[in-house]
């Protein structure tokens, strides 16, 4: 296959720039036998014809610069074969890793066959990465008869272990779907020291060093390496890739201005695209837009929502908690139900219109962070109801607004997939939330925690006959979610670890759910 092969001389490859190999030589052994890729590989981003390729360069992964050990620029080769063994190469090209991007390397492959698994790896420095194996999606014509993605979110390096990710590619997905809190910013204090199994150790991240080392940090585990290795990842973020709880261009801490604030979202932002499988076309200044498609033939669209960066100032924040996420009733919180507020960002609510409307997939994936279908709190015997504002529940507006459009497009068989709230939901989105009769018209599956502790669980299911929108909700359990899909049904299971304190934990099943084509609205099946 020699007339397939190609280097960065012949063709540019967007994320690579060309090297000199007689500056940046990649044939030399490091010397001090120090491990350039001890933070593993990652793929991301599919298309019918290539995906994005990741890896960072450090040999000192946690040096308090954040630079890794390393300064100055290092050539990187990349390879890409059609086996595992390489002895079929498909792509070979060069690139540059920069101290400017932390010597993290973002490689957008293209000209591949679709719907086909690729190996790939990196050299440098007279040393090989880890292989990593990857898959081009289908055709966007392509008639495919099914697809498996897992999903996970909120994996916090000191509560456990990270069993889930093992598992989830053990499952041999297609894809994996990451809704947010891929790290943690805050480590727990002294008052939780009895809950860390394995410490950050390490301040509060608020710098580009401080978050690139909590990045680093994660991708030194293991079974995050083995997932990142075995399937391409789509990904975004929620609020603890900056600052709990922040909305927008607000911190939730009293006080703190935009101006401030932005200083350090540019800087966790910049960490998070040094540390993800993303395409360049996201950067966009001291912003990044996450919010995107990726088709899967006629079988499936994925449509990602980005429900952090570009939203409105969370209710009530004048108060003595600032912006802080908080449970409020109405009576104290008039601006939950200003029209004006925005949970998406217009922008992106439009294009989110436009990307449901133009779909012919027959599954429409929502992926995003917040619960979307709402839980009111506390509403039980006629008290007034109160609401967790941080979540879609304090843009009640934006969500009516979001979900009598998703009615009005009426895409294919849409089924929201969701994050942040460490414990599985089940859930019907209703056109009219404060309806129990309205129409169901579209299906909530909610992930639990990778790691993270959940809410608790007898207080909140017992408020669960005052949400008849929420079928089921669980948050005892750690773990994620698989799903597969064909042309008739959705099946989903939520798979649970037996102890995220334990490295080795096993999986189990905890409940099992079907969607039928045309029919919104989740079924229990048997496991």
């Amino acid at each position: 296959m020699a007339d397939a092969l190609f280097t960065a001389n012949r063709r540019r490859v967007l994320g690579g720039l060309i090297c000199a190999p007689a500056i940046l030589a990649y044939g030399r052994a490091r010397a001090d036998g120090a491990d350039l890729f001890g933070l593993g590989v990652a793929s991301g981003d599919p298309s019918p014809d290539g995906f994005v390729l990741w890896t960072r360069l450090a040999v000192d992964p946690l040096a308090l610069d954040g630079a890794g050990g390393l300064s100055g620029p290092i050539a990187v080769r990349w390879e890409v074969s059609a086996d595992e063994t390489f002895r079929r190469p498909v792509l070979t090209g060069d690139t540059v890793a920069s101290a400017d991007w932390a010597h993290s390397v973002h490689v957008e492959i293209e000209g591949l066959q679709p719907n086909r698994p690729y190996w790939y790896r990196f050299i440098a420095q007279g040393q090989q990465s880890p292989v990593g194996r990857t898959r081009t999606a289908p055709r966007h014509d392509a008639e495919l008869d099914q697809l498996r993605f897992v999903v996970a979110s909120c994996s916090h390096w000191e509560l456990g272990h990270f069993s889930a990710y093992r598992h989830m590619a053990d499952e041999n997905p297609d894809v994996v779907l990451f809704l947010g809190d891929y790290i943690y910013e805050y480590s727990l204090g002294a008052e939780r020291a009895a809950e860390v199994v394995r410490p950050y150790g390490m301040p509060e991240a608020t710098t580009l060093a401080g978050y690139r080392n909590r990045y680093a940090l994660h991708h030194t585990d293991p079974d995050l390496q083995r997932l990142h290795a075995a399937a391409p990842w789509i990904v975004v973020w929620d609020d603890h890739e900056v600052q709990d709880d922040y909305s927008g261009v607000w911190s939730k801490v009293p006080g703190v201005t935009p101006v401030d604030f932005l200083r350090r979202r540019a800087a966790a932002y910049k960490a998070y695209y040094e540390h993800m499988p993303l395409r360049r076309q996201v950067l966009r200044g001291a912003q990044m837009d996450l919010y995107r498609s990726v088709r899967y033939g006629k079988l499936a669209q994925f449509t990602i929502m980005d429900g952090r960066q570009h939203r409105s100032r969370q209710p009530c924040s004048d108060g003595p908690e600032g912006g802080k996420g908080r449970v409020v009733a109405d009576s104290v919180c008039l601006d939950r139900e200003d029209p004006s507020r925005t949970f998406l960002g217009f922008d992106q609510e439009t294009w989110v219109y436009d990307s449901l409307a133009q779909s012919t997939a027959q599954w429409n994936i929502i992926g995003q962070d917040l619960v979307m279908a709402g839980l009111r709190l506390g509403s039980a015997g006629g008290a007034e109801p109160r609401y967790w504002t941080d979540t879609w529940d304090g843009f009640p507006v934006a969500r009516e607004r979001f979900v009598r459009n998703l009615g009005a497009i009426n895409p294919r068989n849409p089924v929201v997939m969701t994050g942040d709230y460490h414990s599985f939901w089940t859930n019907d989105i209703r056109l009219d939330s404060r309806d129990p009769a309205s129409p169901t018209v579209a299906t909530e599956f909610v992930g639990t925690s990778v790691t993270s502790s959940g809410p608790p669980h007898d207080a909140l299911n017992a408020m669960l006959p005052e949400n008849p929108q929420v079928r089921f909700l669980d948050t005892r359990h750690r773990g994620y979610i698989s799903a597969d899909l064909d042309r008739r049904r959705m099946r989903t299971r939520f798979q649970v670890v037996s102890d995220r304190r334990d490295p080795m934990a096993t999986v189990a099943t905890l409940k099992a759910w079907a969607v039928e084509s045309g029919r919104p609205g989740a079924i229990e099946t048997s496991i």
